[in-house]
């Protein structure tokens, strides 16, 4: 998997990866039972995400290459990340198949705060936990009311408001994936597709 996001520290990178590694732990564990190698990769920038994708599918055209980007805006209804990168982006990637584009529709922040229990115990006292969207389908709320949200309902806690470079990996470690499944179809997709790729003879 290359995906978006971990600034431009190799230390930052090293957390982010750890933090989607444990939030994805049941597909490494469901590929490690297969004997399936498992290798997640953030790569900074959505444009080196992208570019170090299409190395590896060049490079590996046997391994399953999974790209994961912010989709930073909507997504027409039915989604389709191919297209929408396209139009966002100028992205073509005519050549790879729609399962290995995945998107995290709108911001990261969007599945963080899909738990918002989690969250809260991460921030501890002071945090405002009625300040973040109760919105059933998240993906339907901006990446500015989302990510104004989480800094809101953390700006009084001990930790300060939420800072993505500082806080988004160890998010991604306490959130609950199955929680955040029922509010974001992005990422049901993405579990689900992996899932298929894995269990596949």
């Amino acid at each position: 998997m290359y995906m978006e996001g971990g600034g431009n520290s190799a230390d930052d990178r090293s957390r982010l990866r750890q933090g989607m590694s444990t939030f994805l732990s049941s597909l490494r564990e469901m590929a490690r039972r297969k004997r399936l190698a498992w290798k997640i990769v953030p790569c900074g920038g959505r444009n080196r995400a992208r570019d170090a994708f299409l190395i590896a599918n060049k490079a590996s055209p046997d391994a399953f290459n999974v790209l994961l980007v912010d989709s930073e805006e909507p997504v027409a209804q039915p989604p389709s990340p191919r297209t929408h990168l396209k139009q966002h982006d100028g992205w073509e990637l005519t050549e790879i198949g729609d399962d290995s584009i995945h998107l995290m529709i709108q911001i990261m922040e969007t599945w963080i705060v899909a738990d918002p229990d989690a969250v809260a115990a991460y921030y501890r006292q002071h945090f405002l936990k009625n300040a973040l969207p109760r919105d059933e389908d998240l993906e339907r709320v901006g990446k500015e009311q989302i990510y104004g949200s989480l800094q809101r309902a953390t700006m009084k806690t001990q930790k300060k408001e939420y800072r993505k470079i500082r806080d988004a990996a160890a998010l991604l470690e306490a959130i609950n994936p199955v929680v955040v499944r029922r509010r974001c179809p992005s990422c049901d997709r993405l579990f689900a597709t992996l899932e298929r790729a894995i269990n596949a003879p």
